[in-house]
């Protein structure tokens, strides 16, 4: 079977290391960007190809380019592509926006493993 590819972003350099690190131990293939511009770089690039990533989990707060931004992108580019939107900011202003825009979910930090990957399953249909 193949790996799901999962694209992590986010500002903060442990978070976003200890998420890869979880995902991969639980079989995903796993990349991971800094901000938001790093990650539309590396979306614009997969997106080229045929192994695009079938997930991202996205930070919303970040400097420069936001996750708003980046889900914007997105849906505009790779609309097939599903976001969770994770975030320490989870208010229902957010939570909204973020569904809006067409985030699958939304999963408030300090996030729990378990619900990462029932989130993640969710959204990829499994």
């Amino acid at each position: 079977m193949l790996k799901s590819k999962v694209l992590v972003v986010d500002d903060e350099d442990a978070i976003r290391f200890l998420l890869a690190s979880e995902l991969e131990a639980e079989a995903f293939e796993v990349q991971s960007a800094g901000d938001g511009d790093e990650a539309i770089e590396l979306i614009r690039a997969k997106g080229e190809q045929a192994d695009k990533f079938d997930i991202i989990l996205l930070d919303i707060k970040m400097p420069r380019v936001d996750g708003f931004e980046v889900l914007r992108y997105v849906k505009g580019s790779v609309p097939e592509t599903k976001v969770i939107m994770v975030t320490a900011y989870a208010d229902v202003k957010n939570a909204i926006e973020s569904l809006r825009l067409g985030a699958s979910d939304f999963v408030s930090k300090p996030y729990d493993l378990d619900d990462i990957l029932t989130s993640i399953n969710r959204a990829l249909g499994k």
